[in-house]
Parts: structure tokens; sequence; C-alpha cells
């Protein structure tokens, strides 16, 4: 039976030679990520059911990163993370990494990747909806609820309902223009944001296999603005070399059989493609960069699992090098390990740093920050009705903040470009 590489993926957690779209399976999970906004609540949910003393089904299984509501004197956000602490240390989960010490990473979904955590043909689950990330390194990764997550704490397993795939095949070159936040706005555009329902969307091509994995992250972490349930793309040698780099577990590379069904394909020519734009207030609400020129911005972010990664600053340096921004604008790093390469990079001999700070940026420390809006205190927070243009993955009301803010997601180039001139703004007018 010819299946595609999701399908086999789940056949082998459900310790099943094979499985259809549509089925439902027990399958095995491989980690389990959640965080400070989610983690009490799967934790509360882990004990009601399973017993104030109950121990995890795996503690080396369990990841936790706290990264969204951090670097806050908010009293509720710091009494999430120290039910963290506390469950932690009763549990004795050795993948723990804790903001304010040396172990901290950053926002999750950059931190995984960093720490060995993302491996072909394994499950991973996660209490975010952009756990779906992960499936740039050929693995079934997708976000789930507290209830659920409390339950796979307990037992290590979970029901699913295995996904019909779409193909979005991107053939061509990519033009320096153009960035992994361009081809995924660009889908999103095309079927919206229910176009994908509970989908697994695989990203293939020579355009595709030209990204290096934080690239590919960017596709696969916005597949659930979509509704796609996952997005995966089958590894090569850039993926095996970039996992094998950061851990000795063995995995088990899946690909699509020949023959394999798929729900639909879709196939794009990028030298055809333009800087592309997501208008208040969906992901799917689709223009270009250039026909935005009359649209004036009070700020930019460039930050985020989306756009918080090295190979983003590179490309956001790239425009801002020996230029002075127009408007407040924000750089946050997606992990520590990002920070340290602003310090390290270098454009035209100067470090990514020096080339922010001599532009007039602001630097914040690693953390999900402005994108989910957060306590008032939160770095980069709307805290008045400000038009942002952002290389996030949401722009719904109320999403970085007030909820009258307008937020635009773009690419780092076109959020570098648009910070520069005050205005959005096509980065191939300053390349």
């Amino acid at each position: 039976m010819a299946m595609t590489m999701t399908e086999k993926i789940l056949a082998r957690a459900a310790g099943r030679e094979a499985v259809r779209a549509g089925e439902n399976v027990w399958v095995n999970v491989d980690v389990l990520l959640t965080h400070d906004v989610c983690g009490p609540g799967t934790i509360g949910v882990f004990q009601e059911h399973f017993g104030k003393d109950a121990k995890v089904w795996d503690k080396e299984k369990v990841v936790i990163i706290p990264d969204h509501y951090i670097f806050t004197a908010d009293a509720k956000a710091r009494r999430n993370v120290e039910i963290l602490r506390e469950f932690v240390a009763a549990q004795g989960i050795p993948n723990f990494y804790d903001v304010g010490t040396e172990r901290y990473k950053g926002v999750c979904h950059v931190g995984l990747p960093e720490g060995g955590h993302t491996r072909p043909g394994e499950v991973l689950f996660g209490t975010d909806s952009h756990t779906c990330t992960h499936g740039a390194f050929g693995e079934f990764a997708t976000g789930i609820g507290n209830t659920e997550a409390g339950f796979i704490l307990g037992v290590g397993k979970l029901w699913v309902r295995v996904p019909e795939t779409m193909r979005f095949i991107f053939d061509g070159s990519m033009p320096p223009y153009l960035m992994a936040k361009d081809l995924i706005l660009h889908v999103i555009g095309e079927i919206g944001v229910d176009g994908a329902t509970y989908r697994a969307m695989e990203f293939a091509g020579d355009a595709v296999y030209s990204l290096n994995m934080e690239e590919r992250m960017t596709l696969c972490n916005m597949a659930i603005e979509a509704g796609g349930k996952t997005g995966i793309i089958a590894p090569d040698q850039v993926t095996c070399d970039y996992v094998r780099a950061r851990t000795s577990k063995p995995f088990t590379v899946f690909t699509n059989d020949e023959g394999a069904t798929f729900h639909s394909e879709h196939i794009f020519n990028v030298a055809e493609l333009e800087p592309t734009v997501a208008l208040p207030h969906s992901p799917d609400n689709r223009a270009l960069a250039r026909e935005l020129s009359d649209v004036r911005i009070d700020r930019s972010y460039i930050g985020s699992c989306t756009g918080g990664k090295t190979t983003d600053f590179i490309a956001a340096a790239r425009i801002l090098n020996g230029r002075t921004v127009a408007v407040d604008t924000f750089i946050v790093p997606a992990t520590t390990e990002v920070l340290q390469a602003l310090h390290r990079e270098r454009v035209d001999g100067k470090t990514l740093i020096e080339v922010f700070q001599e532009a007039g940026c602001k630097v914040g420390q690693p953390s999900c920050a402005a994108c989910l809006g957060g306590p008032v205190d939160t770095f980069g927070r709307l805290n008045e009705p400000l038009k942002c243009i952002s290389t996030t993955n949401r722009n719904f009301p109320g999403r970085m903040g007030h909820k009258d803010g307008q937020v635009f997601l773009a690419s780092p180039l076109t959020a570098a470009a648009s910070a520069v001139t005050g205005h959005i703004t096509d980065p191939r007018e300053l390349l």
C-alpha cells in the first residue's frame, strides 16, 4: 500500500504496517512540548486525572520552555513559571530550559530544534498551535490542547485521525528579494485560512530544498494559519546534517511512496512571485508590498518563532546597514543562540547588532515578547492603536496588544525596508 510520509510516520507510531487518511489510530508520542502559558493548565489536567503524586509516562520525552510571558513584572505570569519549576523539580524532568538560567533558550519553536528535540520520523505534540513548525524536520508535529497534553503526560499516547496531504511545490531558484515568509503568505492568500483544515501541508520543489532549515521552519510554522494540521518537508542532507549536529539520538527518514494519494497539488514558479504582505486582520488578506506604498506605519517588529531567527536578521541587516529607521523598530531574537549570532554574524564587516544599533533599532531579550501581546510591560507590545509591520505569524485584532492596532505581516526584508521609509515598502527598492 503506497503511503505519504505523514501516513508512514503515523503508521510507525501506531505500530501498524500501514494507515490510510481518515483512519483514527492510537499513536505513541516521541516528544511532548509545553510552555508557561499552557503548561500550568496541562499540569492541572494531569494531576486531576492521574493523581497529585503521579509520575509522567517518560520524563525524558517531556520538554518545557518558558517563553511567552517572561521578562515581565506581572505577578500572574511569573506564577505560571513557578508552577513549571515546581512540577519539573517534583518529576525530575531534565529538558527544562528555565528563564534566568544558563540553559534558557527562548521561543520554544526555535529552541526545540537547537536542543536536538526535533528529529525526522517522530511524532511531536505541543501545547501551542505553531508546533507545526517542526514538520520542517520531516516529523509529524502539531499543536494540541491542555486536556490532550495532560492525557499524554499520563500515558504517552494520543488518539489521532490520519490527515490527507496537500502538496505545495515551488519550482525555480529563489530570487534575493523573496523569503520563505513570502511563499507561505502567498499560499495562505491562495487557499484561505481554512483551505487546509486538518490536512498535512507538504512543501516541496527546488526552491524549498534550496532553503536552510530556519527558512523551512518558517514555511511549516504558518501551516496552521491555513487550518493545516501540520506542515511537513521531506528530509534531505541539509535536514540530517542539522539534526546530527545537535543530537546523537537515532532517527528514521520517511518520504512519500511512489503512487501515494494526495488531496491536491499546487505548483508555483518562484520567479513569478513578489514580496507579499498580509493586511489586517487575517493572514489570508493578501496584497503585494509594491501595492501598499501609501500605507504609513508607526512601528516595525522583527522577531518571533516565524521571523526572529538568525537568517531573518541577516536579511534585515542587508536592508538596514548604513541606513536609519524612520519609525520605532524592534529587534527580538527568538533564542539566546540567535542573540549570540547577532554579535557574531557580519554584514560588510559589521556585526548584526552593530548594524541594528547604528540604524536606531531597539533590541530585546530572546522571547515571544509582543507576538502574543502579553502583559503591558512586554517588550514591543502595542499599547496604542498603532500600525505595525511585523514578521510574526498572526494579525488578528488585539494579537500584539491593543485591540485597535493594525498588524501587517511581512518578511524580514519587507519589514526592514518599511522601517527605513516609514511606509510599507517593497524591499527591491532598497536592495
